[in-house]
């Protein structure tokens, strides 16, 4: 027998004999701008996608690169197979009135010509510069690569905007800016890979240097716009006009400003789009991408959640627990938050609604859940990574470290889901409706992946050696499961890879285009500057402030570059400050997380919003108010290091006990819920009062607030004692 709950998003959500619920958990959702080819087309694509993956795991293991080559062919990769899968517009359809704007291909096929000229024009560079030419004419790059390339790139973007066909059908304008991709890409192998590299930057660049990065650039903020949206486009669109505007601006904004030739021969290298978030998603996050397919195709999403319904799925508001537990665990393989909402969310929020939560309160605790996923350790999505390249610090340093943020966040969402569960008197889910534990117990080395990548990054392997041996590793244990993975399942997960990397890496390389501007106009030690002024007044305030400005910059962002953007902005400043870089960067990193989760832009809750059919802003705002224990967190690792794993065990332990202790009291504020009866505002305020004290982790504060907390729960104990006798 089998049933099924309806969702709008979701035949995922079904009950067997085992009564196994999560089937198909981790599959990839079809955005609504991929296209889905058939017949040679699909075949050329999957070799493609088979290929790109497959090439940066021989590279990254067998023959690697050299470093600014491998980059420059990962973003075009990325790019090409962007352009391939993700229209520019809505397809045509019956309802849409068909087909129109026929005149777009034939436009789109003219400018095919200046587009292959610069290609080929490209090659030429390339064969003359091996063969010993020192230089190109100037002339020669401007008027026979760079206007080429710039002329059809902008008119295949505009073109690709009004262009609408089928949804199995490929399009000539986006053939066209596979073309300037691979102009762009090629030309700059052919400079970079000669000493005329060194020159960027400088008034010696060549020209055409500056050509291809304009191309790249727009390139890079069209394929942005359709994997991610327009928020990161317009974040990146006025950073690039601060660079030019500046020194019309008043005040720590202004400086004297740079050309446009100087700017862009310099952009599209290790200084922005080839730098820190490239190298990372080219490296790590496209490896443990493939990693994530691997364990995909071998059905241990399922698992994962399906061993978290046996786990809470009983205790009062089961399926809210379920999600918090579930999401932590696809958080490990899961590189966004509203992925990861989409992952699990299709199966925990039926079930939310099921057992009597709103349809906004059930997306908000998916978002919430998921959006935590971003900080638990060993993975963290990217933003792990990310941290390492930039600050320098040790991956395995950095994810000891998150072990406790990432405990008080999702204690912070368990106690808020327990307390609503408990004020609104909500049953969990019946032992006959749960897949059985004895069962899951026997698929446990289903875990071995997870654990063989931990043990291999402890012993000393480089985070490289560690994915791939925690790869190969997923592959072997699926012969043990009923999911094997042969050759067809192996190709498959590689094909899935390729294409859930293309929107982390071309957000990355979006980031590294913001991070250049903040590098090669020093807005950052501006910045800067105003925090240390600010912290003249108050650290506090100096920190509120980064705060604000970590979650702006990560509004309606992916985690990954919200967070490559803030530490380029706002974490130089608080090191600044005197604080420790990796707490610094953790402050950073957890508001650029949490950003998912806060309105107005919230993407997380705008995702689970469309699986549970309620108002996007309300349950953004739902989120925002299950998520606010977690807001607390970052200040209590500023005034206590022990939370990050920086002092002595009993210092850590102490740290972690009245931590977990202070998020409780301030959940059940925030709740309006205390010792198993409702609190009274002056009891609410009291809470959070306690709660606040034992932020900065000293011992008299941390007593001050167990104290109180203490007295109140003997308070309330008391009023739910006198309550008892009329309530019977």
């Amino acid at each position: 027998m089998t049933t099924e709950y309806t969702s709008p998003n979701a035949p995922r959500v079904t009950e067997d004999d085992d009564h196994i619920l999560a089937h198909n958990v981790d599959e990839e959702p079809v955005e609504p701008n991929r296209r889905l080819y058939e017949g040679w087309l699909l075949k050329l694509i999957t070799v493609l996608t088979i290929g790109y993956s497959s090439f940066h795991l021989y590279s990254l293991n067998i023959e690697p690169m050299e470093t600014w080559s491998f980059r420059i062919v990962h973003v075009a990769g990325a790019l090409i197979l962007g352009f391939l899968l993700y229209t520019g517009a809505q397809f045509a359809s019956e309802e849409s009135g068909g087909i129109r704007h026929r005149w777009t291909t034939w436009l789109a096929a003219i400018g095919l010509l200046p587009a292959l000229y610069s290609l080929y024009q490209g090659f030429h560079f390339y064969q003359l510069l091996n063969s010993g030419t020192m230089r190109i004419d100037p002339a020669v790059e401007t008027w026979q690569f760079g206007w080429p390339v710039i002329a059809a790139t902008s008119l295949g973007i505009v073109v690709s905007w009004f262009h609408q066909r089928g949804r199995s059908r490929f399009s000539v304008p986006d053939l066209l800016l596979i073309v300037c991709s691979l102009s762009v890409a090629t030309y700059l192998l052919a400079v970079y890979n000669t000493p005329l590299r060194m020159s960027t930057g400088t008034s010696f660049a060549p020209i055409g240097i500056s050509f291809a990065a304009v191309a790249g650039t727009a390139l890079i903020l069209e394929m942005t716009r359709r994997v991610a949206g327009m928020a990161l486009v317009i974040i990146g669109l006025v950073f690039l006009a601060y660079v030019f505007m500046g020194k019309y601006l008043p005040g720590f904004l202004g400086y004297p400003g740079l050309s446009v030739q100087r700017f862009f021969s310099q952009v599209y290298t290790d200084a922005g789009i080839l730098g820190p978030t490239t190298a990372v998603s080219s490296t790590y996050i496209i490896l443990f991408i493939i990693f994530a397919a691997f364990l995909q195709a071998s059905k241990v999403g399922d698992y994962f959640v399906n061993f978290a319904f046996a786990a809470a799925g009983r205790s009062r508001g089961g399926p809210a627990k379920v999600a918090i537990f579930a999401s932590g665990l696809m958080g490990m393989i899961n590189g966004t938050s509203a992925g990861n909402v989409v992952s699990t969310g299709s199966l925990t929020i039926p079930l939310m609604k099921k057992v009597g939560y709103k349809k906004q309160t059930a997306g908000a605790v998916e978002a919430a859940a998921s959006t935590g996923g971003q900080i638990m350790p060993p993975i963290m999505g990217a933003g792990a990574f990310i941290m390492s390249e930039i600050t320098g610090i040790p991956y395995t340093e950095i994810a000891i470290a998150a072990v406790i943020p990432a405990i008080l966040y999702f204690a912070s969402v368990y106690f808020m889901v327990d307390l609503e569960a408990a004020k609104t008197g909500m049953r969990g889910m019946r032992e006959d409706e749960l897949p059985k534990m004895s069962k899951l117990i026997k698929q446990c080395y289903l875990f071995i992946p997870i654990i063989i990548l931990i043990v291999a990054l402890f012993l000393g392997y480089s985070v490289i050696r560690a994915g791939t041996l925690a790869l190969v590793a997923s592959t072997v244990v699926s012969w043990l499961s009923p999911n094997k993975m042969g050759p067809r399942g192996v190709l498959k997960a590689l094909d899935i890879a390729s294409i859930m990397a293309i929107q982390i890496i071309v957000v990355c390389a979006a980031a590294g285009v913001i991070v250049g501007v903040i590098s090669l106009t020093g807005v950052g030690a501006r910045f800067s500057s105003m925090l240390l002024d600010i912290a003249a007044q108050s650290d506090l305030l100096a920190l509120i402030f980064a705060m604000f400005i970590s979650i702006l910059l990560g509004m309606g962002m992916p985690t990954t570059a919200a967070y490559a953007v803030a530490a380029s902005v706002v974490a130089p400043g608080l090191v600044d400050l005197g604080i420790e870089p990796l707490t610094a960067h953790f402050f950073v990193f957890y508001f650029a997380v949490v950003s998912a989760i806060t309105p107005p832009v919230a993407l997380a809750s705008y995702a689970a919003a469309g699986i549970s059919g309620a108002n996007a802003m309300e349950t953004s705002v739902a989120s925002f108010r299950i998520g606010i224990a977690a807001f607390i967190v970052p200040f209590m690792f500023f005034y206590n290091s022990a939370l990050l794993m920086d002092a002595p065990w009993f210092d850590i332990g102490r740290a972690l006990i009245t931590a977990t202790v202070g998020v409780y009291l301030l959940s059940a504020g925030v709740m309006g819920w205390f010792a198993d009866i409702r609190a009274n505002w002056l009891v609410r305020i009291l809470l959070i009062v306690a709660a606040l004290l034992m932020i900065e982790g000293g011992g008299w504060t941390d007593l001050a607030g167990i104290v109180l907390g203490g007295v109140l729960y003997a308070l309330q104990r008391q009023r739910r004692l006198k309550l008892a006798p009329s309530a019977s």
